[in-house]
């Protein structure tokens, strides 16, 4: 699949562009060697219990590549080409610090790195779970590379707009359902090593809500401020509001499976932990399938906004097969306690949405005028208290518990550092 794309694509870009991003490709994949190094350290401090070095990983690499790009290239960088190689030394600077940052945090914990080429049976369990892993990555991978693909049937504008609003996607999933899955794991690891199933229940139930609480929200601010939120980051230079305009309603639609993949990332973690990684690479498989299907549907229908329609469809459907197949399970998975507090996050990001939308009405052009920096940092703040506080009073028992645990956490590291 990914071959037809792929030549479908050549046959229908200038051969130019290939050649560049061939030769970038190559100069940036050392890359993989840094990120995969940075991964298995912060895995290390995930087991430990240390997750602010880790989650501070992306803070690096994007510091470092604006820098390099809006420094280096904007000062030095006399045509596109230079300013995309002022990009690339960015990242891999960025690189390097990702993988430095988290290596001397592990170093304070006691360990110290040393060449070990010995294959300890420890190793080999490790690589027979982590090669359906891999499978399973690259299924993803290619899912969005198929989309991509199908999206250059409306130029590279088509393309651009699905890239674009992944990006702005991935943004609170990767801050919110990223990190809870990832706080999540070594707690589901630990109960399932000890078989205790109803603290294992417990905690993969908490998971899921606690995904929700931010994931919900996430998707009805993204919606509201869509058109606010894309001028501000990408409203610049050759981007124009006719791009805007047309990234709007992709946006929208991408947003609407933010909590679709909050939910997948837990329930993934939820059959890593019982040490089952073939099964969500099966899943993953069939819903690679489902969305290219839908793809070739309806982007006949809806152009770009089919594709991103489609996606969410395949989201949906890796959602649900996920769930059933832990059912089968011998741990008890059961959600229906959890659809109560859900039902009032949805309720309070509705009250949420309508103060936005509101906001946007009174800064946006009808009376004020204000640019979009102003009415995203006014009304995302103004928004997120109206969310947590409709929560508050409509007693989410998940709101306290994250907030006593965090209050647990904060008190337990002041007592290490003292």
């Amino acid at each position: 699949v990914a071959s037809l794309v792929f030549q479908y694509i050549q046959n229908n870009v200038e051969s130019s562009k290939w050649i560049l991003g061939g030769m970038l490709g190559r100069a940036l994949f050392p890359y993989v060697i840094l990120i995969c190094l940075a991964a298995i350290i912060s895995a290390a401090l995930n087991l430990l219990g240390k997750f602010g070095v880790p989650a501070l990983t992306a803070v690096w690499l994007n510091s470092s590549m604006l820098l390099f790009l809006g420094i280096g290239g904007w000062l030095w960088g006399e045509n596109e080409l230079e300013k995309m190689i002022f990009l690339c030394v960015g990242t891999m600077v960025g690189g390097i610090l990702q993988m430095i940052a988290p290596a001397l945090a592990l170093m304070r914990e006691g360990w110290r790195p040393r060449l070990d080429f010995g294959v300890s049976e420890r190793l080999k369990t490790v690589v027979w779970l982590t090669v359906p892993g891999i499978f399973g990555a690259s299924v993803h991978q290619i899912n969005v590379m198929v989309t991509r693909g199908l999206a250059f049937d409306f130029s590279d504008a088509g393309a651009t707009l699905i890239y674009l609003a992944n990006r702005l996607v991935e943004l609170p999933v990767g801050v919110f359902a990223i990190a809870i899955s990832t706080v999540v794991f070594p707690s589901l690891s630990k109960f399932a090593a000890k078989e205790d199933r109803d603290s294992f229940q417990k905690t993969y139930a908490d998971g899921i809500v606690l995904g929700m609480m931010m994931a919900v929200p996430a998707m009805v601010g993204l919606m509201v401020l869509a058109k606010e939120i894309i001028e501000m980051l990408f409203q610049h230079g050759v981007f124009t509001w006719a791009d805007t305009r047309d990234l709007i309603p992709v946006v929208t639609v991408y947003a609407l499976g933010i909590p679709a993949l909050s939910f997948v990332s837990i329930e993934t973690r939820a059959f890593f932990s019982l040490k089952d990684t073939k099964t969500p690479v099966k899943i993953a498989a069939a819903a690679l399938i489902v969305n290219l299907v839908f793809s070739l549907w309806l982007r006949e229908l809806w152009g770009v906004v089919g594709l991103a329609a489609a996606s969410n469809v395949a989201l949906l459907v890796q959602g649900v097969a996920l769930h059933l197949a832990l059912k089968k399970k011998r741990y008890a998975t059961s959600l229906g306690g959890a659809f109560f507090s859900v039902g009032k996050m949805v309720l309070a990001a509705v009250a949420m949405g309508a103060v936005i939308w509101g906001g946007t009405l009174v800064l946006g052009e009808r009376v004020v005028d204000a640019p979009a920096m102003i009415v995203v940092g006014l009304l995302i703040p103004l928004g997120s208290a109206v969310y947590f506080s409709v929560l508050k009073a409509m007693r989410v028992d998940q709101l306290d518990e994250a907030l006593l645990a965090l209050s647990r956490r904060k008190r337990h590291e002041e007592t290490n550092e003292s």
